[in-house]
């Protein structure tokens, strides 16, 4: 009895000291209150099924869907959004879950007046944080009222066309006086397209930002395109971002959109990833 009470003790301790280790040895990005995602359009060459395995071999633990994308596997020609069953709601989640991923969030969300609830009803249902968006000017209103009816937040997009929020001033104009379920899913390489800082456009959403499309961009060429490159080899100042986003004790997701080498992009993904660790635990 003696013995097994010291084996007990023993094994007690082992256990506690795990524990320690495991929670000193926490990466720095979770202690930060960051987490990274994926958007789905990065795999829009494939289904959500496929997506959720991509995202699984990255080690992402979060994932945003983007409406529309077909689901795959049993599911035939149906696609991602609020028109789906609870039935399919139900094995989407569980194949998420099956894969150590949650689904956090869809979008980018454009919609007329009569959809939005439904998008809403669908985000709540799903058990979703927020969605990203880029309502209407006109359907404010409504989307605060949601957005609080639903308690999910609402981060605006901003594409790179004077259509859009593409610039702080406009989303702020709109949200500015609104509830802080409002904000931001802060492009940094769109900003860069539109030819804007993206430090300065970050300082300007400051307590707004809840969450980003991160990436890096390769220098404008002859073509024109300003393409996505692997993170740290582009022209944004990603160090920089990082160290402003830490400053204003920012919580959220850095939601990875690779737009590029669309038929295999997680190399490069891998690479991004092992830099933007590497640059947190240097912080």
């Amino acid at each position: 009895m003696k013995r097994a009470k010291m084996v007990f003790i023993a094994l007690s301790c082992l256990l506690l000291s795990a524990g320690c280790v495991q929670n000193h040895t926490k990466p720095k990005v979770e202690k930060q209150g960051w987490h990274l995602s994926m958007q789905s359009y990065t795999f829009h060459l494939f289904s959500v099924m496929e997506s959720l395995d991509k995202t699984q071999e990255l080690g992402i633990k979060f994932i945003e869907i983007y409406p529309g994308q077909k689901l795959g596997d049993e599911f035939g020609e149906e696609t991602f959004g609020y028109q789906l069953n609870e039935n399919q709601m139900k094995k989407i989640k569980d194949a998420a879950t099956a894969r150590n991923i949650k689904i956090i969030s869809s979008g980018v969300w454009t919609a007329k007046s009569e959809e939005w609830e439904k998008i809403f009803s669908f985000a709540k249902k799903m058990g979703m944080e927020f969605i990203t968006a880029e309502p209407a000017h006109e359907d404010w209103d409504l989307i605060e009222n949601l957005a609080k009816k639903y308690k999910i937040k609402v981060a605006v997009h901003n594409h790179p066309n004077e259509n859009s929020y593409w610039k702080p001033e406009i989303l702020l104009n709109d949200i500015q006086a609104r509830s802080k379920l409002l904000g931001a899913c802060a492009d940094v390489g769109h900003y860069k397209r539109m030819n804007l800082d993206p430090i300065l456009c970050l300082k300007q959403l400051e307590g707004r930002i809840i969450s980003l499309h991160f990436k890096d961009i390769a220098p404008q060429g002859e073509a024109n395109t300003l393409e996505d490159v692997v993170w740290g080899t582009g022209i944004l100042d990603i160090k920089v971002m990082v160290e402003e986003l830490k400053r204003q004790n920012f919580k959220g997701y850095f939601t990875i959109e690779y737009e590029a080498n669309w038929e295999n992009n997680l190399p490069q993904i891998k690479e991004s990833i092992e830099y933007f660790n590497n640059g947190v635990e240097g912080l």
